[in-house]
């Protein structure tokens, strides 16, 4: 049984060892690394096979406004699953997780960076997030309005965290 809790002190070591194992590079493992350490993570999430961490979802700050106004929202990532333990709906189980607490904590927006047949299935599209400025825009650059009264802007700006500049290339 999986179970999806905060990460708590100390876990950090688990935290970069998912990230590592779960992509070709440990580039996201060292992004989980400078969001923590710049003030960035406004919660990590960690699934646990008993006491076995197998998957992490980092939910960050995302500076954003709408048609000029402030919005608040976040960005998902890195999210990740032990490459032993996929297909097993851990990922999912993080970001319904994810969303919930984003919804419980007035976010009006949750944005991503990632495939669009996966993300779709938890509502995210790259039409609700193209009117937003991003070095990351096109059909990755996903977004999930949560709050249902919420109108998508004709224009809008979301920047990440600062730690995702210092990774890209």
């Amino acid at each position: 049984m999986i179970a999806v809790r905060p990460e708590r002190p100390g876990e950090q070591d688990g935290v970069f060892a998912i990230h590592a194992a779960a992509f070709e590079t440990d580039l996201e493992a060292r992004l989980a690394d400078r969001l923590r350490a710049d003030g960035d993570v406004l919660l990590s999430l960690m699934a646990l096979d008993g006491d076995e961490p197998v998957g992490n979802l980092i939910l960050s700050l995302m500076h954003a406004q709408a048609e000029g106004e402030p919005l608040k929202a976040a960005a998902i990532g890195p999210i990740g699953v032990r490459p032993d333990r996929q297909g097993e709906g851990i990922g999912s189980a993080l970001m319904r997780a994810c969303i919930e607490w984003a919804r419980g904590e007035g976010f009006a927006a949750i944005f991503l960076l990632g495939s669009p047949d996966y993300y779709g299935r938890f509502g995210f599209s790259a039409e609700a997030a193209a009117p937003f400025a991003s070095p990351y825009a096109g059909p990755y650059f996903q977004a999930l309005m949560l709050d249902d009264t919420f109108v998508v802007p004709k224009s809008g700006r979301a920047d990440y965290a600062p730690a995702f500049a210092a990774f890209e290339d």
